[in-house]
This record gives structure tokens, sequence and C-alpha cells, in this order.
């Protein structure tokens, strides 16, 4: 038998809300399916399991918030199955059995599509057939996003929703409608097969200005109305405070001429077609993630008073979210990932963060992080590092300056790039090879 734990998704994560359970007693997992989604003061995650077998008895219902580390649920793993209950033994033979009738041979039936949890629960809201469905995940099995993929390539049905008919909602959509007081019943889903999304309550719950309520004596405070505070400004703003007070942070800078890496990226866009583009930020994500790999200082984690470097890079990437807050996914193993990979798996992950659909394994594991505030006009940024991480790099916009190259000057488009750095684990000699790295790399394109 094995526990399976409420997981921590961050370093400032001490409790989370099951929200929904994707098994029940009696299902078959394997290593990776996601069988639960969470709910911390930052976001929605779903959470995958690391141990095959079968699930035995679900330990928290739906709903429940518990501390980190709590049993989630119990599961028979392939090394320990279930225990069998031995039956008392009885004195003196055993009586005679009559013989039971031969059942009648049971028809061979069709083998089982092999799916995730979440595919087959999204294949149900969706009236999907697995049997119809090619997965694309691991050996072979189907994903929560070959189901919807395969539920926006059926014709469309514009038949109005009849009475009696299950809504079909995604669970973020369904926690701000209970939020909201808005009933589902009034929502024209946006989604696959007129799924309800939690843009459609949004909009719905939009027009309905709530009364802010009246603040005691003291100065008038203004309300911005529109945008709610984000729930997970207290985590993270605890969580930086943390980091200030604890980590001794050293800062570097460093101007690279992004001239080749752009005119590159250009050359190189016009052999692609527009799906399989690649934006300038893939380029400064391979270059960090490559510099990591050869700086090995400012890659993994401070714990229990000492360094542990990260044999890979797991490159954290900082994604604001549309209701407010940060949060800080990880492309997992992103120095060995090809250019163009490493651009769809961004594009993934931001779109997964903005829709609260993150996995535990992606908010957990990041090695180093990389903020680039250039498309909010920013020319450079001084981060505060995330712990236990040791390093983070910030990115501002490409602007033109006056360059002097052999003698000669010139104007180039030009980046600043940074380092906030943990000085436990490196110096500044070492943080400087970091970006000097970086910035070499960025002069090569071709071989990122």
């Amino acid at each position: 038998m094995a526990e399976f734990l409420m997981p921590s998704l961050g370093a400032d994560m001490t409790e989370g809300t099951v929200t929904r359970w994707l098994v029940q007693p009696g299902d078959h997992v394997d290593r990776g399916d996601i069988v639960v989604e969470v709910e911390t003061d930052k976001a929605d995650m779903e959470v995958e399991i690391f141990e095959a077998g079968t699930i035995e008895q679900l330990l928290v219902p739906q709903g429940e918030k518990v501390p980190v580390g709590t049993p989630l649920a119990i599961v028979a793993t392939a090394a320990a199955p279930a225990a069998r209950v031995a039956l008392p033994e009885t004195s003196g033979p055993a009586p005679p059995l009559a013989e039971a009738p031969k059942p009648a041979a049971p028809s061979p039936a069709a083998p089982r599509p092999r799916a995730t949890p979440t595919a087959r629960i999204r294949a149900r809201e969706l009236g999907v057939d697995l049997a119809a469905v090619h997965g694309t995940g691991v050996a072979g099995a189907i994903t929560r996003q070959d189901v919807e993929h395969a539920a926006l390539r059926r014709a469309p049905e514009p038949a109005p929703r009849a009475e009696g008919r299950r809504l079909l909602v995604s669970p973020r959509a369904r926690l701000l409608a209970g939020e909201r007081g808005i009933d589902l019943a009034t929502v024209t889903g946006s989604g696959p097969g007129g799924s309800i999304t939690a843009g459609d309550v949004e909009r719905v719950a939009a027009p309905t200005a709530v009364a802010a309520p009246s603040l005691p004596s003291g100065p008038a405070v203004e309300v911005p109305s529109g945008r709610p505070r984000a729930a997970g400004r207290g985590p993270i703003a605890a969580l930086m405070e943390r980091s200030n007070r604890e980590i001794p942070h050293y800062y570097l800078g460093i101007e690279v001429d992004m001239s080749r890496a752009l005119d590159w990226l250009k050359a190189e866009n016009r052999k692609r077609p527009v799906p399989d583009r690649i934006l300038a930020s893939a380029l400064l994500l391979k270059a960090t993630a490559l510099a990591a790999h050869e700086v090995p200082e400012v890659n993994g984690y401070f714990i229990d008073g000492g360094f542990q470097p990260s044999a890979t890079v797991n490159l954290g990437v900082a994604i604001s979210l549309r209701q407010g807050g940060l949060v800080a996914p990880a492309i997992l193993d992103a120095s060995a990932m090809p250019l163009g990979e490493l651009m769809r798996r961004l594009q993934d992950l931001v779109a997964r963060a903005r829709a609260g659909r993150l996995r535990a394994s992606e908010m957990s594991s990041g090695t180093i992080t990389v903020t680039n505030l250039g498309e909010q006009g920013v020319d450079f940024v001084y981060g505060v590092i995330y712990p236990p991480q040791v390093a983070l790099v910030g990115f501002g916009k490409v602007t033109e300056r006056p360059w002097a190259e052999a003698g000669m000057l010139g104007v180039r488009p030009v980046i600043t790039a940074s380092l906030a750095a943990d000085h436990r684990a490196s110096d500044g000699h070492r943080g400087g090879q970091f970006l000097a790295t970086v910035a070499k790399l960025l002069q090569e394109p071709e071989h990122l």
C-alpha cells in the first residue's frame, strides 16, 4: 500500500483544497496520471500520481482544505497488492459442494482505450467516444487535449439546450459561479461542445457591480472597479518577504546586442508555417537554460543549509494571470529541448496557467526562474529569488541604442539581461560568467 499525499506545489504553499477527484476507488492509475484537481491561494492545479496501482480509498472529500503532506488517498501498488482477508479455518472435512453450472462463455469485449483519468471524465462531459480518438500521450494514451480536439472536430450543435440536459461546466467556472452567486443555467457556454468556461462566467458577472464595504475611520481609499484583488497576492508577498529576509542577494546586469539573434529569427521564421514560428522569448529562454547548464552554481536549490545543484535545467517562467497574481511553472529539462519544441511548451504553459490547468510537477520542480517584462515596456528588471531556488534571470525590452564595435559607432537592438543570485551558492565571478555565456549564446542563435 502507498499513501498519495497533498503535495507542495510551491515554496509558499502550506495547504490546498481538493476541488475535484478524477478517479474513484477501484480505478487503475499509471505513473503520471492526473488524479485530482487542487486549489491553492494562487491557482487551480492538476496533480499527478507517481505510483502505478489501484485506488483503494479516497481519504479527503471534495471541497475540504488540508495541509501539505496530508494523505489524500490509499493506493494498492503493483509491489504491494491489496491485502486479502483470510477466512477462518473449520475443523473436519469440507462439506461436499454442489457442482455449479458452467456459465456461458462471454463474448469477447472490445479492448478498453488507454486514456488518462482526466481524458475519461472530459470524454463523458463532451460526449466523445474514446474508441474514435487518437492518443498522443505516453504509449499512445489519450489525453484531455486529445478529447477536446476530437470534440472541436465534431459538427457543432446549434440546437438550444434541452430541459434537464446536464450542463457541461469546467471546474474553475463552477467555482466562480458559486463565489459570485451566478446560476449556471443562465450562462451560454463558449467551450468545446458548448461547455461553460471561467471566461463565460466572468462575462456574466462583469456587469454586476458589487459595492465595496464601507471602511472604518481613516483616509478615503479608492477601490478599482471591475478588478478584484488577486487571491495570490498574499502568499506571493509573504514568499518575497522571506526571500529578501533570508537570501543574501547580489545583482549583476549585462547589455546584449540582439541584431544577429533577430536577423536569424526573421530568416528562420520565413521557412516555418505560421503556427510553428518562434518568438524572441524562446531564444532568451533557451540561452538561459544552456548557460545554467554550463554554470551549475545558479541552477538548483539551497536546502538544509547547503546548495544542491540540479542535473537538469527546469526553467521556471514567470506568468502573470488575467485575474491578477503571478505563477512560475517550469519547462522541464529545457536545456535539452529543441528550440521549436521549447516554443510550443511555452505557449502551452502560458495557456494552461491562465486557464487554471497547471500540473503539480510544473509548479514544484523549477531550478531557476526567468522573468521577462519587455512587453510591458520595462528596460531592465532586477527580481527577487524564488526560494529554494538560488537565481532569477530578468529580461527587459529590446530597444535601439548607440553601440560601438571595432571603433565604429552605430545603432543596434539591445536588451538588458540581469541576474539576481544567492551569495551562499555562487559569487559575482560565476554570476558574471553565467551572464557572459547568455550573451555569447545569443550571438550564435543558429546553435540554440
